[in-house]
Order: C-alpha cells, then sequence, then structure tokens
C-alpha cells in the first residue's frame, strides 16, 4: 500500500510542478489547428469515397449491360 500511495503523491506533484500547461490563447490556437486539420483530412476521405463510390458504379453498369 505504501508503493501505491506514493507513485499518487509522486504522480500528484509531477503535474502540478513538472507538467507545463498550455495558456489559454496556446490552448486555443491548437483547437483550431486540430479542428482545421480534421475538415481537411475529412474532405479528403469523403473525396476519395466519392470517387471511388462512382468508379465502381461505372465498373458494374459495363458488366450489367
Amino acid at each position: 500500500m505504501n508503493k501505491v500511495s506514493a507513485y499518487i503523491r509522486d504522480s500528484y506533484h509531477e503535474l502540478l510542478e513538472k507538467v507545463t500547461w498550455p495558456s489559454w490563447v496556446q490552448l486555443q490556437q491548437s483547437t483550431v489547428i486540430v479542428l482545421i486539420a480534421t475538415l481537411i483530412i475529412m474532405s479528403m476521405v469523403a473525396i476519395m469515397d466519392f470517387a471511388s463510390s462512382q468508379l465502381l458504379k461505372l465498373i458494374y453498369s459495363l458488366f450489367n449491360s
């Protein structure tokens, strides 16, 4: 039990004194960057999905004729 309480105490100490937390402005900037990157990747995946869907419809239509 001593090891567990020491671990919790050390973790708490590390979070309070050794970790550098971002400022509010840095947090906002990082959030905006992540949202923009997410939108870009989501758009790329949607375009690839649409293109592959259209390509498969074309291929299927060639064999259904």
